[in-house]
């Protein structure tokens, strides 16, 4: 889905057109972390009430295509609101060191999306999400989302995706595992290419952010798909996907 909910024709657009590409989850965000003060900070940003209208927005959009739906919890004092709407909880990669809000997010009992914080070791990534499973709540998806370049020089990418996470993750925990390549390349030309690579490794799913006209999208848009090229990947993938399952059985 989009990286922001802009308006309830624009979701309910949206998440018919990533429905018939394919996508099982539907995501958009109500408030957005942002390094600038002076970007979009998302419809929800405003008001508590401002927000309750964009949670109806994606729930009705969730509801009318059969999808759960998943937004970003960008602090406590949002995790009641967006518990009694979404599916799916998701801390994003700046809030991964938030104990409190790991805790808080638990507590409410719904699967979480725990994104790894782009400086962070998959070690401390296991070591938080034990925050989340300490609560009893043992529903944790795992998200690798890139990591910080090493080096200077001209960035081609916005962050570097690290798919050895991937295998390493699943060696190591029963927690499934997906990828992020929209953040990860920050580049709409790689995504197709950094997806089937993430399946390659074993990722169990894919985030990517999609956007009917992504010249226009308010957040992001040099890195969101259209959902013609979502459609592309996804059946790139799942062909891959099939390919790879033969392939590790025969090998065993």
């Amino acid at each position: 889905g989009p990286c922001a909910v802009e308006s309830r024709q624009q979701i309910m657009r949206i998440a018919g057109e990533v429905k018939r590409a394919g996508a099982h989850v539907l995501r958009g965000g109500i408030f957005k972390p942002r390094s600038s003060v002076h970007a979009f900070q998302g419809v929800g940003s405003k008001s508590e009430r401002d927000a309750e209208e964009a949670l109806t927005w994606l729930r009705e959009a969730g509801d009318a295509f059969d999808m759960p739906i998943v937004t970003e919890v960008r602090g406590e004092s949002m995790v009641d609101l967006i518990a009694r709407y979404v599916d799916i909880m998701h801390i994003g990669a700046r809030n991964m060191y938030d104990q409190d809000l790991l805790v808080e997010v638990a507590q409410k009992g719904k699967p979480v999306l725990l994104k790894r914080h782009f400086g962070a070791s998959i070690e401390e990534l296991l070591s938080f999400s034990e925050y989340i499973a300490a609560e009893g709540n043992k529903d944790i998806i795992l998200c690798e989302r890139g990591i910080v370049p090493v080096g200077k020089g001209k960035s081609y990418t916005r962050y570097t995706l690290d798919l050895a996470a991937v295998p390493v993750i699943h060696n190591e925990t029963y927690l499934p595992v997906i990828v992020d390549p929209s953040h990860g390349t920050g580049r709409q030309d790689l995504i197709f290419d950094m997806s089937c690579a993430a399946v390659a490794a074993g990722a169990d799913g894919l985030m990517i952010e999609t956007h009917y006209n992504p010249a226009e999208a308010l957040v992001d848009g040099p890195q969101m798909v259209t959902p013609d090229e979502l459609k592309e990947i996804i059946d790139a993938c799942r062909l891959l996907y099939r390919t790879r399952r033969t392939a590790a059985h025969t090998l065993r």
